[in-house]
C-alpha cells in the first residue's frame, strides 16, 4: 500500500479519536449534556475512530467508501445543527430536541466556533482525506 494511503488512514484515526475525545471531554468533564443533534453525531463519529484504527493496524484503505458515508451523513447533521443555532430564521423553527435544546451555544470561541462547528470540521476533513483515498486507490490499482 503506498505510504499516502497509509497516511490518510492515520489522519482519519487522529481526527475521528480527537472528536470523540472532545465530545466526551464536554460531556464528561465539562458536564454539557448533548441535545439529541449531538448524539446523532456522535453515532457516527465514534464508530470511525473503530472502522479508520483496525483499518490502520489492517493497512487497509478499502474503508474509504464507508467513512465517507458516514462523514457525510454526519457532516450534514452537523451543518443543519450549526445552522438552526447561527441563523435566527432557522432557530425559531428549530424542533424540540429533548431535555436540551438544539439551539444551545455552551461554548462559542471567536463568535462562531461552537460544539457542531467541530465537529462539522472532523467530518469535513474525514469526507475530503476518503475522496483522496478513493481516487489514489483507483491510481494504485491500475
Amino acid at each position: 500500500m503506498p505510504k499516502r494511503l497509509e497516511n490518510s488512514l492515520l489522519f482519519i484515526f487522529t481526527v475521528s479519536l480527537i472528536a470523540t475525545l472532545g465530545s466526551l471531554y464536554f460531556s464528561e468533564v465539562r458536564g454539557f449534556e448533548p441535545c439529541t443533534l449531538c448524539w446523532y453525531q456522535r453515532i457516527l463519529m465514534y464508530p470511525l475512530v473503530l472502522i479508520s484504527g483496525i483499518a490502520l493496524i489492517q493497512k487497509n484503505s478499502n474503508i474509504a467508501l464507508t467513512t465517507a458515508l458516514f462523514s457525510l451523513i454526519g457532516g450534514c447533521m452537523s451543518l443543519y445543527h450549526y445552522s438552526i443555532q447561527k441563523l435566527s430564521f432557522l432557530k425559531e423553527s428549530a424542533p424540540a430536541c429533548g431535555n436540551v435544546p438544539c439551539t444551545g451555544q455552551y461554548v462559542n470561541y471567536l463568535g462562531f466556533i461552537t460544539i457542531p462547528f467541530m465537529a462539522l470540521l472532523a467530518f469535513i476533513l474525514i469526507f475530503i482525506t476518503s475522496l483522496f483515498m478513493m481516487k489514489w486507490q483507483k491510481e494504485f490499482t491500475k
